[in-house]
């Protein structure tokens, strides 16, 4: 049976409405102006979550140039080893993460991707995800990332900073994550949920994988839906307007339970962002560890290629 939608216009209409100053600025998107225009105000903590070096040099893209007074915790820090490197971080572990990059849970972060693509922004969407269920209560992810910032003509700062660290300590929520052992009681049948494949077509239709995905397909009975389709023109930002669209068009609405995976928890996030945070569906879960967890576990997969195409894609150097 097709489902309807209620208008996301008019829940968008409502957050439209007055609200108290450091509520309006915030969450779960801001823009470059509305950032510089709140910061005086609200103090927000700014996590520069870029990694890497400037070409050719030993600079970090950080101390080449970042927000004034933003704090550096390059994306690494929030993913697990180069074998899984959608598994979560140990919740001691983490802890520690938050306390030396001065997080704490009730003051406004604000996340900083670079803004190139909209890969780049999966990584701010997974940062946003596991720090909202670290119980940080006021999160937003800078749209258009620093690239953003840089166009809106905002004024950076460069040079290495020193992190104020924090006491914070955290209990991982599992409200937002779908963990194998919740998977594979969706894929028997005994409990409810779409699984939702957020990578490129051919991923899911088993002509690529990840380099530490045991095997190539998806999950069994999932859905494909592509984390790219969420954008506009410009590369590395969401359009909430967009979101109303596609979530209408493909009858995700509130009270679904939906389970967002891709290789390593990364595209997904994404899908998790939008479909949870702009779209406003409170079920949404992430897999974080997705397909190159599941791969290893032995579970069944579905459009796994046969022998035959399964040398060709070898031979053809998809994987």
């Amino acid at each position: 049976m097709t489902k309807h939608l209620p208008p996301i216009a008019f829940a968008l209409a409502l957050l439209a409405q007055p609200l108290p100053a450091q509520e309006a600025a915030f969450g779960p998107l801001i823009d470059a102006p509305a950032l510089a225009g709140s910061r005086a105000a609200v103090d927000p903590l700014i996590l520069d979550i870029r990694p890497g070096k400037v070409e050719g040099s030993e600079q970090t893209l950080f101390e080449a140039g970042h927000i004034p007074g933003a704090v550096h915790a390059p994306y690494n820090l929030f993913r697990g080893p180069k074998e899984n490197p959608g598994a979560l971080i140990p919740e001691d572990k983490l802890t520690e993460v938050l306390r030396s990059v001065g997080v704490t849970l009730d003051r406004p972060t604000v996340i900083v991707h670079q803004g190139s693509d909209q890969t780049d922004f999966g990584s701010a969407a997974r940062v946003y995800w596991t720090l909202k269920s670290s119980g940080v209560s006021s999160l937003a992810i800078l749209n258009g990332g620093m690239n953003g910032w840089e166009e809106a003509k905002q004024p950076v700062e460069t040079g290495p900073v020193t992190p104020m660290p924090s006491d914070v300590t955290i209990t991982f929520s599992d409200k937002w994550l779908a963990a194998t052992q919740y998977v594979e009681q969706i894929v028997a049948g005994s409990a409810p949920g779409e699984l939702i494949d957020a990578r490129p077509a051919e991923f899911w239709e088993g002509n690529a994988k990840h380099d530490a995905a045991a095997r190539p397909g998806t999950l069994p009975q999932s859905r494909y839906f592509t984390h790219s389709g969420w954008f506009g023109d410009a590369p590395a930002r969401i359009e909430p307007a967009i979101v109303e669209r596609l979530a209408a068009a493909n009858g995700f609405e509130p009270g679904d339970r939906l389970v967002s995976f891709c290789n390593t928890g990364h595209w997904a996030a994404t899908n998790w962002f939008a479909l949870s945070e702009l779209a406003g569906i409170e079920g949404v879960r992430l897999y974080p560890e997705s397909m190159v967890g599941w791969s290893s576990s032995g579970n069944e997969m579905a459009n796994v290629p046969g022998p035959i195409r399964n040398l060709w894609n070898r031979v053809t150097g998809k994987y």
